[in-house]
């Protein structure tokens, strides 16, 4: 067993979808149309064919009033990882991408936390070598 799908909420479909591929850098996996929303899936560019992630409209009045909570208490939905967090960091702070958290020593990572500008905070983490 392997996952497949990851799933995060976004207020808005298309904007979420230039910015996970065009700010961020994803690779446009499906974007079929399905009625008023549409299925769509980005994956890295690293691992084409790996986990995809579903850019999934935060419709259910449920998901929003949890993506309202996490962002208000400085939550995550998810992480990606990254090699260099302080060079990804600069990257997406160039291209306008606004960090709530600067890059920081977690003990075993090194992460940073971003505003999806779709309703989201995302961690980026880097594993720091263990002796």
């Amino acid at each position: 067993m392997r996952i497949h799908l990851a799933s995060v909420a976004v207020d808005d479909q298309q904007k979420a979808l230039r910015f996970y591929t065009e700010t961020l850098g994803f690779q446009l996996k499906h974007n079929i149309p399905l009625g008023e929303h549409a299925w769509i899936t980005v994956v890295s560019p690293e691992a084409p064919e790996g986990t995809q992630l579903v850019l999934e409209p935060d419709v259910h009045p449920a998901v929003r009033s949890l993506k309202e909570a996490l962002v208000k208490d400085g939550i995550h939905w998810t992480a990606f990882a990254v090699d260099d967090v302080k060079a990804e960091h600069e990257r997406l702070t160039a291209r306008g991408v606004r960090f709530v958290l600067p890059p920081t020593d977690m003990g075993t990572i090194i992460a940073a936390v971003f505003d999806d500008s779709c309703g989201n905070l995302i961690q980026i983490q880097e594993v720091k070598p263990q002796p």
